[in-house]
């Protein structure tokens, strides 16, 4: 959690309501994760029931099951963002003093900012000249495999910069990083 109920003052009272907004982000992109995941669970099992018992494979699961990881490994990666729980290499940052550790912190979280803004424009454009087509078999327009893309690219860019708006105002609470 990175909310610290326990501040005062305009600037915090500000970061409180942007806490509390991300969080609600996060809690919602998480249901929709999981959802996807018991989704992908329940088609592959239709899957095999269709192909090993009914003898007739469904075509639609395989195009299904690819939007459907889009939206866990994109979605999920935002989170993990948010929760800083992505995957980190984190050797030479605890081996490092406490100012440069700052700064490494600093300079990964302008990376993830900067990859999450590519990812939200390169995204857009994909999916806005994917749009006009159809996925075969299910019929939904092919700009919905890269909007995952788009909607992770732009969430993990604003969670990143919430992680440098936390940090510049003395607010950031993630223990393992900062000294």
């Amino acid at each position: 959690m990175t909310t610290d109920p326990d501040a005062g003052g305009k600037p915090r009272d500000f970061m409180r309501v942007v806490d509390a907004l991300l969080d609600s982000v996060a809690m919602i992109c998480r249901v929709i994760t999981g959802l996807s995941l018991v989704g992908l669970t329940v088609i592959f099992g239709w899957l095999v029931y269709g192909r090993y018992v009914l003898n007739a494979t469904p075509t639609w699961v395989e195009q299904v099951a690819l939007l459907l990881v889009m939206v866990i490994a994109f979605i999920g990666a935002a989170v993990g963002v948010h929760e800083h729980t992505h995957l980190a290499v984190t050797g030479f940052r605890t081996l490092a003093p406490p100012w440069l550790r700052t700064v490494f912190v600093v300079v990964t979280d302008l990376l993830m900012a900067g990859f999450g803004l590519l990812m939200l424009i390169y995204g857009a454009r994909l999916t806005a000249f994917k749009w006009d087509s159809m996925i075969p078999l299910i019929h939904v327009p092919e700009g919905l495999r890269s909007l995952p893309l788009t909607i992770g690219g732009g969430l993990i860019t604003v969670f990143a910069l919430a992680h440098l708006l936390r940090l510049a105002l003395g607010r950031d609470l993630r223990s393992d990083i900062i000294s």
